[in-house]
Parts: C-alpha cells; sequence; structure tokens
C-alpha cells in the first residue's frame, strides 16, 4: 500500500498555534518510570522512539498538576513545582529534535489519586459519593494480582472530602500554574483531562456530581468547573501552548453517565472557553466489567462515531481515538468525520507506523494484537510491555546490531518463535533456514486465530516479514540430527512448540476426547481417523485439499455456518485456551459446558481481556464450574465433583484444553549430536504469543 492511500492522514495540520507534520498522535499511556515527578531518561527514550517513527504529536501520560497530592502514582511526572521544568525542556528539545510536537497531558485523579489514599489524605470529590461497583470481575484475579493492585493504595481504603468553594479556587490555579510551567519548558501544548473518572470528569456528569451550587444540576453548572480551568490556562499560556481537552463521549456501564448529547454540548461550552481541540474517548465506569469499553476498547473505531457527532456541535479540530487503526483513520479523516487520529496501543507495538506509511511500507507495520498486556502494568503501578515490541520501554537496545560473524542458523519451528527468530536474525545478518513438519507457516498461532481474530494480523505481518527477508523455508520437513549436518548449520533454534496430551483420567483414551493438538489436526485436515474419528478427519481433508482451510478468516467464518462436531461440548481447563476455545464453540451453537479446576479463569491472558472474555463466555451461554474435580470421561458424559456434589456434563465430545506442557526433545538429540542448540517460545517455556515473541528476540538479538 503506498504513501497515496493515507494521503489525509499524512496530511500536515493544526491546532490552534501549533501546526503538525501528520494527523497522527500518540495519546497518553502512562509509563510509570517517574521518580518523585521528575521525567527520567527512559520516558524521554519512549517518546523520543515515537517522534523518531513520524507520530506528529506526542502526547504524554497523565502529569498530575499538584503531585504528589492527587496523583495516581509516584511514578507519574509533576507538574507542581518548578523542579520539574528542567526535566520537561529535556523531553521537549528531544522530542523536538526528532521532528515532533509535544504536548503534556494534565490532570488531578480526584477518586483515584492513589497516592493520597496511601497516605492517608482523603481524595477530593464534587460531594461524598456513592461509587458502587461490580466487584464480579476480580474473581478471575490471581491472589498475586490483588495484592499488587492493593500495593498502589497501601491496601488502604479510600476516604473523601467535598470540595468547598475554596478547593475549587485553588485547583483552578493550580492548574493554571502547572500551564505555565509547561509553557516555560518550551512545549507545545497542554492537555486538560476532562474524563475517565478523574476531578474534572466526575464533575461533569450527573451520577457523580450530586451537588447544589453554580457546580452542579445543570450541564452548565457541571461543566463550570471544566470551563474555569481551561478559560485560566488559556489566559495564563495565550498563543505559547495549544489546548486540548479530553472528553468523554460517552460513560459505558451505569446508568446517569456522561452521554452523547450532553458531551457534545459540553464540548462546545470548552470550545467557547478557549479550547483549541477536544480529544473524544470513552470511559467504563466500572472499572472492571467495562474497561474494554473505555478506556482501552477492545472494538476497532471504538469512539469514531462519537467523535464525528462532536464534530458537528464545535469549530475546532477534533480528534478521534480508540483502536484507530491506518485504514480506518484515513478514511475518518478524508470523510471529514475527524481532523486528527490518536493511535496508542498501536503505537507501542511500532513507534515507526507513521514513517512506515509515508514510504508506502504499511504492509511492514507490527500491529497490536490488542492482548491488553501493555495496559495491564498501570493496574500494579508498574512499565508496561508489549506482547510483540520487546523493545517497548527499552528503547536504547533499538537499532538492531548487526551480528559480529554471520551464521547458517537453522530454525526448527515455523510458529511465533521461530518466525520472530529468523526475521531478527535475518535482520542482523545471519542465513536462516526456516523447518518445519506442517504444510503452512504459523504454527499453533494459526489456531489461535479462530478463537482470536487480532492474532491473524500478527501472523499476517511475521509471514510477510519472512517473504520480504527472503528467508528459505522448507515445509512438510522433519527436523532430525541428521538433516541439519545436510545443512550444515551452525547453530539450531527450537521452537517446536509445546505438548498437548490426553488427560491422565479413567476415560481420557476414549475416542470421544480432544487435546489442543487433535483439534488443531482437525482443523488444518491432518487428523487422522483414529485422533478425530473417521467423519471429522475426512472433513478436514477435504477442507485443506480444496485450500479453504488455508485462510484463518474464511474458517472463521465458514464455522459460523457449519462445524461438524458434536452438538454438546464439555471443554475440561478453563485457562486461556479453554476459555477462549468454549466462547468460539458456544457462539457456533455448541452447548458447552466448561470444567475448570481452579478458581481463576483465562490465565495467563491480562486481566481486561480475561474479563472480557469470561464476559463474552457467559454472555454465549457457556456453562461455567470452577473449583471442580474431573474423575472420569465417559463416551456420553463428563463426572466430576462439585463441593460435596458429584455431578455429570453431559459431553458428545470432551476437549482437554489443560495439560500444556514444554517440551524440546529434538534439542536433547541435538545436544547429544554436538550441535550448538536454543530453545525458544513454548517448547522450552509455556508463555504464548509474548513468552514466544520475547523469548525469540533474547536469543536472536544475542547470537
Amino acid at each position: 500500500m503506498s504513501s497515496a492511500s493515507f494521503v489525509h492522514l499524512l496530511a500536515p495540520g493544526e491546532i490552534g498555534p501549533m501546526r503538525l507534520e501528520n494527523r497522527i498522535g500518540l495519546p497518553a499511556m502512562d509509563m510509570n518510570v517517574s521518580e518523585h515527578g521528575e521525567i527520567e531518561q527512559p520516558e524521554i527514550d519512549h517518546y523520543v522512539a515515537r517522534a523518531a517513527g513520524g507520530a506528529g504529536l506526542v502526547i504524554t501520560g497523565a502529569c498530575a498538576i499538584t503531585f504528589p497530592y492527587g496523583a495516581a502514582s509516584m511514578k507519574e511526572p509533576g507538574l507542581s513545582e518548578d523542579r520539574f521544568i528542567p526535566g520537561l525542556k529535556a523531553l521537549a528539545d528531544a522530542v523536538h529534535a526528532a521532528g515532533s510536537k509535544l504536548c503534556i497531558q494534565s490532570t488531578h485523579h480526584g477518586k483515584v489519586a492513589r497516592v493520597d489514599t496511601a497516605n492517608d489524605r482523603p481524595v477530593i470529590a464534587p460531594n461524598q459519593p456513592d461509587y458502587s461497583y461490580s466487584m464480579a470481575a476480580l474473581a478471575d484475579c490471581t491472589p498475586e494480582e490483588l495484592a499488587k493492585m492493593g500495593a498502589a493504595t497501601a491496601g488502604k481504603q479510600t476516604t473523601y472530602h467535598a470540595m468547598t468553594q475554596e478547593d475549587v479556587d485553588k485547583l483552578v490555579v493550580d492548574w493554571a500554574d502547572a500551564a505555565e510551567r509547561v509553557a516555560k519548558a518550551g512545549c507545545d501544548a497542554i492537555e486538560i483531562h476532562v474524563a475517565h473518572g478523574y476531578i474534572l470528569g466526575v464533575f461533569l456528569n450527573q451520577r457523580d456530581n450530586k451537588r447544589t451550587d453554580q457546580y452542579g444540576g445543570s450541564l452548565e453548572n457541571r461543566a463550570r468547573l471544566a470551563c474555569e480551568v481551561i478559560s485560566a490556562v488559556k489566559e495564563r499560556v495565550g498563543d505559547r501552548l495549544a489546548v486540548l481537552v479530553r472528553v468523554a463521549g460517552e460513560e459505558y456501564g451505569q446508568e446517569g453517565g456522561l452521554t452523547l448529547a450532553e458531551s457534545s454540548r459540553a464540548s462546545a461550552m470548552f470550545e467557547k472557553a478557549g479550547a483549541d481541540a477536544i480529544h473524544v474517548t470513552g470511559w467504563g465506569r466500572n472499572p472492571f466489567d467495562n474497561f474494554t469499553d473505555g478506556p482501552l476498547p477492545n472494538k476497532v473505531g471504538a469512539y469514531l462515531d462519537n467523535a464525528a457527532e462532536i464534530k458537528k456541535h464545535v469549530s475546532i479540530p477534533v480528534i478521534a481515538v480508540g483502536r484507530m487503526l491506518p485504514e480506518v483513520s484515513e478514511k475518518a479523516i478524508a470523510e471529514g468525520k475527524v481532523d486528527f487520529a490518536a493511535m496508542g496501543r498501536q503505537l507501542l507495538a511500532d513507534p515507526d507506523l507513521p514513517k512506515k506509511l509515508r514510504e508506502g511500507r504499511a504492509a511492514e507495520v507490527r500491529p497490536c494484537i490488542n492482548c491488553y498486556l501493555c495496559v495491564t502494568e498501570n493496574f500494579f503501578d508498574d512499565t508496561p510491555f508489549c506482547a510483540v515490541n520487546p523493545a517497548l520501554g527499552n528503547e536504547t537496545i533499538l537499532p538492531l546490531r548487526p551480528a559480529s560473524a554471520s551464521k547458517h542458523v537453522v530454525v526448527v519451528g515455523a510458529g511465533p518463535a521461530g518466525m520472530e527468530s529468523a526475521r531478527v536474525l535475518t535482520e542482523r545478518g545471519h542465513r536462516v533456514t526456516i523447518v518445519d513438519k506442517s504444510d503452512r507457516l504459523g504454527g499453533t498461532m494459526w489456531f489461535s486465530t479462530m478463537t482470536t481474530p487480532d492474532n491473524e494480523r500478527l501472523l499476517r505481518w511475521l509471514k510477510a516479514e519472512i517473504k520480504r527477508l527472503r528467508i528459505a523455508v522448507r515445509l512438510n520437513t522433519v527436523a532430525t540430527p541428521e538433516l541439519v549436518r545436510e545443512l550444515r548449520a551452525d547453530h539450531v533454534i527450537v521452537a517446536t512448540g509445546a505438548v498437548r496430551p490426553k488427560p491422565d483420567l479413567p476415560g481420557g483414551d476414549l475416542p470421544n476426547v480432544q487435546t489442543g493438538d487433535t483439534m488443531r489436526a482437525m482443523m488444518l485436515g491432518t487428523a487422522t481417523a483414529e485422533e478425530a474419528g473417521a467423519f471429522l478427519a475426512t472433513v478436514g481433508k477435504l477442507g485443506r485439499l480444496s485450500g479453504l482451510t488455508k485462510s484463518p478468516t474464511i474458517v472463521r467464518e465458514a464455522t459460523k455456518i457449519f462445524l461438524p462436531m458434536a452438538k454438546h461440548v464439555t471443554v475440561i481447563g478453563g485457562s486461556l485456551v479453554g476459555l477462549e476455545l468454549s466462547e468460539f464453540l458456544a457462539e457456533r451453537g455448541k452447548k458447552v459446558t466448561l470444567l475448570h479446576e481452579a478458581q481463576q479463569l483465562g490465565l495467563p491472558l491480562a486481566m481486561p481481556r480475561r474479563w472480557t472474555a469470561v464476559k463474552d463466555a457467559t454472555h454465549h451461554g457457556v456453562d461455567i464450574h470452577r473449583n471442580v474435580t474431573v474423575t472420569r470421561i465417559t463416551k456420553d458424559v463428563v463426572e466430576y465433583a462439585e463441593g460435596d456434589e458429584q455431578r455429570t456434563a453431559r459431553a458428545d465430545m470432551v476437549v482437554y484444553a489443560e495439560g500444556t506442557t514444554s517440551a524440546s526433545p529434538l534439542a536433547d538429540a541435538l545436544r547429544d549430536a554436538g550441535v550448538s542448540v536454543d530453545v525458544v517460545g513454548d517448547a522450552g517455556e509455556v508463555n504464548y504469543i509474548h513468552g514466544a515473541i520475547h523469548s525469540s528476540w533474547k536469543v536472536a538479538t544475542t547470537l
């Protein structure tokens, strides 16, 4: 796809006094690497990488205007004292040198000011609040995760202080003072946060704001504090800074949250108060059940329609955020729905996205797989990491260093670990041959694309990289020590994946019992009649011979119409594979019972993804049973104990989704033959896609 395909997205734009090279912005995503409010070098490196990659605008993570008061973390930057100006200036200078403009997001976290709670300070609120949230999703958090979340507030209970007029007046002045420091540091813009449950956001919605004075009641009153802040900031900085305002186009999950109609009217008020642009986000009012509604949506272009509606009510630029993929962004800007697109997780996955689009290399953009591993770290007050980009938070490891001596490396296994190893090794100057016993690239990830379509984007990218780099591939080939000698390999990387044995249970070897391996073989058309049954094995082979099973998209859509499996399916094991497979089968009309021997479902999925997966499985009718003990499998049922009761689940087919273990017998055989070997991916330790990518990177960058 050429740069002409993104002519509108790559066109220059203006926000107030600020001119931007293109319409792509990095939205605020907290890095949690500052020290006592001071911006540190790792944070500068992070933002400079996105600026050098071509983003027209870089917006920092949240910065506390009254730090440490009102801060969510002691690791977030502060704006409350002049001592923070040098760090801000260093960041601004570095971002400018890399070719981008810098916007500082400013906020007071209000009810989620965890630093205040940890230090026995009441957090400020419009009034004594009634924050009643469903905590059901926390049932799927491990004790370790709950402990880490609790540590952010030192395990203390939040108390609240209803703001007085004096508090309100002070907040307005504090915000203007913070903006002055941003301007003195030579930054280009400041973003005022009026969303996500922070103080200006809770004043704006009628569910949280029950005041009876001039700051409560009507929308005009509820927007008054935000307007006073915007006016004070604009008056203080004039045209030295562009003033952006971030607002939720809509709040999800509870009645009484901000509506799109209210947000549209409020945005017009913000423009009148002095805003130069409106940045439209969303907020799930329940921080657990609704997190993937907002602020980090699961849906592509999640807030685009809301942003387009708000644009009808203002004359200043509107920025859309929420999985704004390049093609979605280009179309939206071309149609006049919005003026700019903010890409958060996608620019974490590939900071060079804008540059690649400009150079006509869209196919080389490494995709975000929407796994939520990055944002999960914010729950723990920790630094985000990315499943597909090991350099996130460690940008100094780039660019890749050329190998000191080129070697011929044979990579055994064409799953994500094998393909990433081959890609990185080739980029560094090694000669690579991939060997795989299958007839296609992808390994188990091919199968995962059935339940997780975003994984298909990564699969397509890795395959395209293998082709672009002209890496030799030998499919339908079993790797042996003899073959390695024949190929004259200097080194071998074993990336053969995990093994998934049948259950060690009475009846575990019955023909109606499938494992992840036999399910995969059935979908790929390589299963034997003994493994999958004569009918399913034949259907799979017909799909393979016809070419239909070559495309994950075709298989995924076709199975919604015809899935030749038993009607009643019992899945044993509710970790990542079992949970997602259960939802996949139930969505296709199967009667699914999920039996899990522990409390937490979906591990090791990142928490937001896990919460959503449980919700989706329940929505599609999966009958979930936790903390059970499976005792026996028959040709008709699975017997299990739940508490003191003995129960059965109807099971024309049983899928055993537990017992996945790492194994690398080839590596042992090669070592015995005197071959230099590394083991990566699930063959070494079962950690799924993020483990595959990171372990491969670690080996491939050091060989």
